[in-house]
């Protein structure tokens, strides 16, 4: 497969797309709470990918590792250009409140919400610490592989995961006394809204739905 993707069969594309592609939308998809721009990302990271199959090693065992570096880069580069965007957008005169159109979309936004409710801890964490969380615990890498992935020692994926569960548990338990005080005012996330499962000394953030397989 390495030599014939480094060849440029599409071919071997193709059965890359077919193996991986599933898994990195779900990495992206929890990672960003959106299912577009988690598409996108996984568009990207397959473009980019077969831009430089010069780089892929002719040797070696599976692509995985390689490709969820190259979505991890893509999402970095998503974030900034996010942050751009919001803080122009913040620069805009304010034209007044705009009609609600929540109920009538409710539905369709059922799952975003629900991640992005999951995805609240996780947001306060440092980057590196977030990204080594979603490879391993959401992406369910190795902790080999997961290094590979950013291109970083395994003992420093233990240590930015150990960090990254540390304040995980101490945000959880922030946003569970949060929510306890939404719900007494009737703001509180449904009963069928994401899990902050704190146990064993680990945090986990699981949304209640699983993302599906990109188109």
């Amino acid at each position: 497969m390495r030599e014939r993707f480094r060849a440029g069969d599409p071919a071997a594309l193709g059965e890359a797309y077919d193996e991986h592609a599933r898994v990195l939308f779900q990495y992206a998809y929890r990672m960003c709470g959106d299912r577009a721009a988690a598409e996108d990302a996984v568009s990207a990271t397959f473009l980019e990918a077969w831009r430089c199959r010069g780089k892929v090693h002719a040797e070696g065992g599976s692509l995985r590792p390689w490709l969820f570096g190259i979505a991890t880069n893509v999402l970095r580069g998503a974030a900034r250009e996010a942050r751009r965007r919001d803080a122009a957008l913040a620069r805009l005169p304010d034209r007044g409140v705009l009609p609600d159109f929540s109920d009538a979309v409710d539905s369709r936004l059922a799952d975003e919400e629900r991640l992005r409710a999951a995805r609240v801890a996780l947001g306060r964490l440092r980057r590196r610490e977030r990204e080594v969380f979603g490879l391993v615990v959401w992406a369910g890498l190795d902790y080999a592989t997961a290094g590979e992935a950013l291109g970083v020692p395994v003992g420093t994926v233990r240590s930015r995961l150990s960090r990254a569960r540390e304040r995980l548990r101490a945000l959880a338990e922030a946003e569970l006394r949060a929510g306890r005080r939404g719900a007494r005012s009737g703001a509180g996330v449904g009963a069928d809204g994401p899990s902050l499962s704190v146990s064993d000394g680990r945090t986990v953030l699981v949304p209640r739905t699983s993302p599906e397989k990109p188109a």
